[in-house]
């Protein structure tokens, strides 16, 4: 097996996804948006998700081209999951981990208003669970960012909170 340095190095961007079938490095930041890892260990295959947003808006579904919609949380997580089933995957056997959902765009003029942090975590927890995923680990919340990395070939996720 090859040794981390000689793997990819991908940097998922917000509002993207990312599926590999080669062991990489999935990198990316988080302030309120939410990372979804998604690995699958047997087939060799792993994902990262991006989204910025809590909820694809229902005026502009088929409206909005697939990278416009992956911005969602909802639809990020969705097509994933499509994506697992149509190579095979049990999502009994994919590995959920979840990170972010920060709350550092605190809003205050109105502090009983959920922030886009809280929202986008609570939606990604309702949407996996809806989808049928146990997610394995998760560090959601609080007031700072996160950088991840996520090893596809090993499942582990490395994270360290922004300053």
């Amino acid at each position: 097996m090859a040794e981390p340095e000689d793997y990819a190095d991908i940097y998922v961007q917000p509002g993207e996804s990312h599926l590999v079938r080669r062991p990489a490095i999935l990198r990316t930041l988080l302030g309120s948006c939410v990372g979804v890892t998604f690995w699958h260990e047997e087939l060799g295959i792993a994902a990262l998700c991006h989204p910025m947003l809590p909820r694809h808006p229902a005026a502009a579904r088929g409206r909005l081209s697939v990278a416009s919609a992956l911005r969602y949380v909802d639809f990020a997580i969705r097509d994933l999951a499509a994506q697992f089933d149509a190579l095979g995957a049990r999502r009994r056997d994919i590995e959920i981990k979840l990170f972010g959902g920060a709350d550092v765009l605190q809003v205050q003029e109105d502090e009983s208003r959920p922030t886009v942090g809280r929202l986008n975590r609570e939606r990604a927890l309702e949407v996996l669970r809806t989808e049928g995923f146990d997610v394995a680990a998760s560090r959601l919340g609080g007031p700072r960012g996160y950088h991840i990395d996520f090893n596809t070939a090993t499942g582990e996720v490395w994270l360290r909170l922004l300053q």
